[in-house]
């Protein structure tokens, strides 16, 4: 039994790197312009699927931060409670600046976790304007519960308070 959390979280690392790897070598030239940083609260997966709600801030050096809410849906496997989340991208646009909600829209990608306790996880993500705004390479994710999630990720972001 312990093994499945160990071989899920490596199946997970598997498709999040390709997916990585994949987007990296999309033709669009893309530059780092900050880091997309989310906190939420309680979340509980329903074997096929979850909702989480998040707040975020886009923090980028010189410039106001730039809050947005964000709902996370994922489908596949997703089983388990976690307390508390927090999430951090870096954000890769085709554009150096970013204007106050310019991260407005929808990302989807591929998404993997597992915890027992205090836990880890990865999600790969593209989207916004044309889709041409990358939560990249792979976010990190910390969380407190027990569970255990692989599959597609959907991110909506909308300007926040």
């Amino acid at each position: 039994m312990r093994r499945f959390p160990i071989l899920a979280s490596v199946a997970a690392a598997t498709l999040l790197a390709s997916l990585a790897g994949a987007i990296a070598q999309q033709p669009m030239q893309r530059v780092q312009v900050g880091v997309l940083e989310c906190r939420g609260g309680s979340s509980i997966g329903f074997i096929v699927g979850s909702v989480t709600n998040l707040g975020c801030v886009l923090r980028v050096n010189g410039a106001p931060d730039d809050s947005y809410v964000a709902t996370i849906r994922k489908v596949g496997l997703d089983i388990g409670i976690t307390q508390e989340s927090a999430l951090a991208w870096a954000v890769y646009a085709p554009v150096a600046r970013l204007g106050p909600g310019d991260l407005s829209g929808n990302y989807a990608g591929a998404q993997g976790s597992a915890s027992i306790g205090v836990g880890l996880g990865g999600n790969v993500l593209v989207g916004g304007s044309a889709n041409s705004i990358a939560l990249q390479p792979l976010s990190v994710q910390g969380q407190v519960g027990i569970n255990l999630a692989l599959g597609v990720e959907g991110l909506e972001l909308r300007p926040g308070r």
